[in-house]
């Protein structure tokens, strides 16, 4: 079997500042919920680990209730993405979506919750091949949970 193409990833990370510039320009206007088929875009925002300072980060996700779902994918690149380690080390965070801003809890889903979400985004394009690009990754990729937090 022919293995998917996957940009390179300096070309992923480059769409992603990109986009992230873009939403800076337009007010936010790339924001958008998931519908159907299509996975939703918000804005991120952890605190650096290291530098205590505000680190955001254009992410798709998927609903799961009042949750939100994304994976700490990086690329696709075996690394998890600083933003995945940033959470890890203090799950309270922001995200910014097309309704407005709300505080979030992160954490990881396991088990049968990881199984039955990574099967959920399968029906979402903006993921690609899910199983073939993960299998380049040569780990597990981490299903993120972000549920509401308190202001």
């Amino acid at each position: 079997m022919a293995r998917p193409f996957l940009p390179p990833r300096w070309f992923v990370r480059s769409a992603w500042k990109t986009h992230k510039v873009v939403l800076r320009a337009t007010n936010d206007r790339g924001l958008r919920p998931p519908t159907p088929g299509r996975c939703g875009i918000m804005r991120l925002i952890t605190t650096g680990r290291r530098s205590g300072e505000p680190r955001a980060v254009v992410l798709c996700y998927i609903e799961d209730g009042d949750r939100l779902v994304t994976l700490a994918m990086n690329g696709w690149d075996p690394a998890d993405p600083a933003w995945w380690l940033n959470l890890k080390a203090r799950p309270e965070a922001t995200v910014d979506l097309a309704t407005g801003s709300r505080p979030v809890l992160a954490a990881q889903a396991t088990g049968d919750e990881r199984e039955r979400l990574w099967t959920a985004l399968h029906d979402y394009s903006g993921y690609g091949d899910l199983d073939a690009f993960a299998m380049r990754r040569g780990r597990e990729t981490s299903v993120v949970l972000l549920a509401p937090g308190h202001d």
